[in-house]
């Protein structure tokens, strides 16, 4: 009998500067791919030139596991949230409130730069859940203000809403809009909300026209990239598992639809990353 396939895809050549995945989750794993450990994962990123991760927790169990990562593994800085469609879910089980206060515990901790990701979700979430979740969103954009953390932004078929409750609550002075899905349009109207965005596999899609041209109009200071890891594996290896070490993939289809050098944007996708989290922190250990 033949041995099982690798699930993982090979790793890409590596970058000629470092950038930052600002969006993954370790924690979880698909179908048929064996776990790897924080330290395995990030090594792997690190040979291609992916030296930093932002590791985001959506629950409590996550938020938790967050923060634990983040101290004690170089390279590795935590957000905390309760995920949009998760609000509704602690809400009907009359477990919000409780779930809450220790997201708000965590967040303090010096190794949590985000509080994310948060947002809205009508593809998932259905009419009767939605108040539960602008209410859990609205209280995680008042967090991300009083900690002086980067909001991180879910945002699924809810652009015109999302846009409403951050205008309405005051953003802080930080925000990504993770996993960017709009259009050049919906670009603009954060953009001039001085907000960043992020692109994952999903620019290399070939049905994301609109994500495409929002990626390319997008301004040199405001564009990051991410995995949201082990989702979202961009082309040529989509449906197989995603990983830090694939950011090169994403990044080289950018510099390449954008008419850029790579390593020059490299060197400005992470000094966003930094002005976008707060500051530098220290690399993957050797």
């Amino acid at each position: 009998m033949s041995a099982p396939k690798d699930p993982r895809p090979p790793a890409p050549e590596p970058l000629p500067h470092p950038v930052v995945d600002n969006h993954c989750h370790l924690d979880m794993t698909l179908d048929g791919c064996g776990e790897w450990s924080p330290e395995t994962a990030l090594a792997a990123a690190a040979e291609v030139g992916v030296t930093r991760i932002v590791q985001i927790g959506c629950d409590l169990q996550g938020a938790r596991w967050a923060v634990d990562v983040a101290d004690r593994v170089p390279g590795i800085v935590a957000g905390v949230a309760l995920h949009p469609n998760e609000a509704p879910r602690l809400a009907e089980q009359g477990w919000l409130d409780r779930a809450w206060g220790e997201i708000e515990q965590l967040a303090e901790h010096p190794r949590v730069r985000a509080v994310g990701e948060t947002g809205l979700d009508h593809f998932r979430t259905g009419e009767e859940g939605r108040a539960a979740q602008e209410d859990s969103f609205r209280r995680h954009v008042d967090l991300a203000k009083r900690l002086d953390r980067t909001l991180v932004i879910h945002d699924r078929d809810a652009h015109a809403e999302v846009l409403r409750v951050v205008d309405s609550e005051g953003p802080p002075d930080r925000v990504v809009m993770h996993c960017f899905s709009g259009d050049a349009a919906f670009a603009r109207e954060c953009l001039d909300r001085g907000f960043w965005l992020s692109f994952a596999g999903t620019v290399t899609f070939k049905n994301a026209v609109g994500v495409r041209e929002a990626m390319q109009a997008a301004p040199r200071d405001r564009v990051l990239v991410e995995t949201d890891a082990p989702f979202l594996t961009p082309t040529p290896h989509r449906g197989r598992p995603n990983a830090s070490y694939l950011v090169p993939l994403t990044m080289r289809f950018m510099a390449e639809h954008r008419g850029e050098d790579l390593a020059e944007l490299c060197a400005r996708v992470e000094a966003n990353t930094f002005a976008a989290f707060g500051g530098e922190w220290e690399p993957a250990g050797p």
